[in-house]
């Protein structure tokens, strides 16, 4: 209902005075009181002869009318009732069984093999994804099968690989699988036994990374593995590796583990390589038997210092320590980077709390040395490393500083080529013709390009040489007895 407007001053002020009698009047019938109604826009013209303590209660009275009017001239609106639909039934079910939904799928529905095949690869990245290896995949294909790879399905369980007694690679990666299984013999039989040989037993690469594995108990049924990829699972203990002494290579990295277990790591006595990156490791430990471990990598955990490195002095030649919370105290411990290490040729300390270079000064064999996002903020703090640069037979050719205080410099890498001369490269730029820039071929002529890229390859074809060199004597090696073993 639409109001018009009317004066109301005078009922502002003197609302309060009026008198008991007048505020219990009933409501003047139609046609009343409408000489004290305004009209919008007009000014209001009383017809009654009227006391000013009068006119607010003359204006209430109008007002009450029109309204009173206008609840009679209109009819009430209609009350409409809405039915809401009927929704179905299937919309409650919030949690249906996954075996309604989920498609099945075996290896022999994804690609075609022969019956007799000995080496049988799979990938799903291009086609269809197997969720089910299936119990009796045993019988799909030979009986003297080696390697079995179904790399990136969807398949939840190991199943079908019991009996496969002649299996060396077996490479399960990117998948949801929970457990390991089917590694021991049959069901029934004593896997316990030390003459026992089960699927895992002439095993030599077992992957199972990307997986959603939570514990690698079972890895000690494969004796003769020599490398174990579990990375990027949630594991959260090293376990069954104590008595697998014939492994070179086992990464664990991005699990949940929290210590090195000495009573497990102490045993792998040919290890050469241990990644265990993006863990919650806080110290460095249970190595001192590892007399042959070239790599290890602990970076990306919860270290605060560098120790338990005692037994690799003859061995260690890469250590990856980045994005831990290392400190110049804690790289100067004499069970960590003080000890004299001869084949150390890559450290890598990128974010860590380094404010100097001293703790490295003395490792004469480094060639690459990763310092990025530490907080070094003065070249004097660089100057250590000058002797490693100075000296007849310098090796350290790679520095990584950027990202320090000390990068904001604008003579950032004419002042790291003044304080280590035998740099061939700053960062991610190959040192150019001026000594300090990247290189520029426009500015630079034909030879020298030509002896830049020398240097770089000859580099390169060197440390492939030496490695193929270690290989090799590694495959002559006679691998241990059973006596040596137990």
């Amino acid at each position: 209902v639409h109001l018009i407007p009317f004066r109301s001053t005078h009922y502002c002020s003197k609302s309060k005075m009026l008198k008991e009698d007048e505020t219990n009047k009933p409501f003047p019938e139609e046609g009343e009181g409408e000489g004290e109604v305004e009209v919008e826009g007009e000014e209001s013209s009383p017809t009654t002869n009227s006391t000013p303590e009068d006119e607010p209660n003359q204006e209430r009275q109008g007002a009450a009318a029109l309204i009173s009017t206008a609840l009679k001239t209109e009819d009430p609106p209609a009350i409409q009732t809405v039915t809401p639909p009927t929704l179905p039934l299937e919309w409650t079910n919030l949690a249906p069984d996954p075996s309604d939904i989920r498609p099945v799928r075996y290896p022999s529905d994804v690609m075609e093999f022969p019956r007799d095949e000995t080496y049988l690869e799979i990938i799903g990245t291009a086609g269809q994804k197997i969720t089910y290896m299936g119990k009796d995949l045993m019988k799909q294909v030979s009986p003297d099968i080696t390697h079995l790879v179904l790399r990136s399905h969807l398949i939840l369980k190991m199943e079908g690989i019991r009996g496969m007694k002649n299996l060396e690679l077996l490479e399960l990666y990117d998948n949801q699988i929970e457990y390991l299984e089917e590694l021991g013999g049959e069901e029934g039989e004593d896997n316990d036994d030390d003459n026992f040989k089960g699927t895992g037993f002439n095993l030599k690469t077992l992957d199972m990374s990307y997986n959603v594995i939570r514990g690698m108990k079972p890895v000690h049924f494969c004796p003769n593995l020599v490398e174990l990829y579990l990375a990027n699972n949630k594991i959260k203990a090293i376990e069954g590796l104590s008595s697998l002494v014939n492994l070179r290579k086992v990464d664990l990295g991005a699990n949940r583990i929290r210590f090195m277990d000495e009573e497990q790591l102490s045993g792998l006595v040919n290890l050469e390589e241990l990644w265990l990156g993006k863990n919650k490791i806080e110290k460095i430990e249970g190595l001192s038997t590892l007399k042959k471990l070239r790599r290890l990598d602990v970076q990306s955990n919860r270290l605060t210092s560098i120790t338990g490195l005692t037994g690799q002095i003859e061995s260690l030649e890469e250590l990856y320590l980045a994005h831990n919370g290392i400190d110049d105290d804690g790289a100067m411990l004499e069970t960590g980077l003080q000890l004299q290490f001869k084949n150390l040729t890559t450290l890598d300390l990128s974010k860590n709390r380094l404010t100097s270079c001293k703790p490295f000064a003395h490792l004469e064999s480094l060639n690459e040395l990763w310092l990025s996002e530490n907080k070094i903020a003065a070249f004097e703090d660089v100057q250590p490393l000058s002797r490693l640069g100075m000296r007849d037979g310098a090796e350290l050719t790679e520095v990584y500083m950027e990202h320090n205080p000390i990068y904001k410099d604008f003579e950032y890498r004419k002042k790291l080529k003044e304080i280590i001369p035998s740099l061939i490269q700053i960062d991610a730029n190959i040192i150019g013709a001026t000594g300090y820039g990247s290189v520029d071929v426009n500015s630079m002529s034909s030879e020298r390009v030509m002896e830049q890229m020398k240097l770089v390859q000859d580099k390169i074809v060197a440390r492939a040489q030496a490695e193929a060199e270690k290989g090799a004597a590694v495959v002559e090696e006679d691998p241990p007895k059973n006596d040596e073993m137990k």
